[in-house]
């Protein structure tokens, strides 16, 4: 096991050496609180109208992403019933995990280097932006990353991926995950 105390995963050894002073130089920050920076990664498995059918489903997909995130992930609940979608109130319909310091460099890594190139005619992530500097993109399928022994799964789940920045615009958010060599397409 790491220690924690002591470990700097390698994403923020390359945020603290160069991206910062890149970014910095890039949009004429005067200090460096300036230069946006990662906040959080939130990920999201919605189990749906499998989990409606089998309550099972729900612990599945936070067993999923509890050994993606490598952090504990909670089940999510309906806050209200729907009975067009035989959804009653409490009912469990997915998990989510929120990452921050040390984990969210590692996963981020993990996205980047391990699963992306996993995904099958992957050409590149559409920038998908919601203004306020924030990332958000979608997996069809969890099995890309390696944590999930793909012989040992009931269902393959699809993963939402946000991408919280500390950017003000779009434009200096894609340019911070640019230098995490995130893949875009244009």
């Amino acid at each position: 096991m790491l220690d924690q105390a002591t470990y700097t995963p390698r994403l923020r050894q390359q945020f603290d050496e160069t991206i910062r002073a890149a970014l910095k130089e890039e949009f004429s920050y005067k200090n460096d609180m300036q230069v946006p920076r990662l906040e959080k990664i939130v990920l999201n498995i919605g189990a749906g109208s499998e989990a409606v059918r089998d309550s099972k489903k729900a612990k599945s997909a936070a067993d999923d992403l509890t050994r993606i995130a490598g952090q504990q992930a909670v089940v999510t609940k309906a806050k209200k019933s729907i009975a067009g979608f035989r959804v009653r109130e409490d009912m469990p319909l997915g998990a989510k995990v929120t990452l921050r310091g040390a984990r969210m460099y590692d996963f981020l890594d993990r996205l980047v280097t391990v699963a992306l190139p996993r995904v099958r005619d992957f050409r590149g992530l559409k920038p998908s932006f919601d203004g306020r500097g924030n990332f958000a993109m979608g997996l069809k399928e969890h099995i890309v990353f390696p944590e999930i022994n793909f012989d040992k799964i009931d269902e393959a789940w699809g993963l939402d991926i946000v991408i919280v920045t500390t950017a003000a615009t779009d434009a200096e958010a894609k340019a911070l995950l640019k230098h995490f060599n995130m893949p875009f397409s244009s």
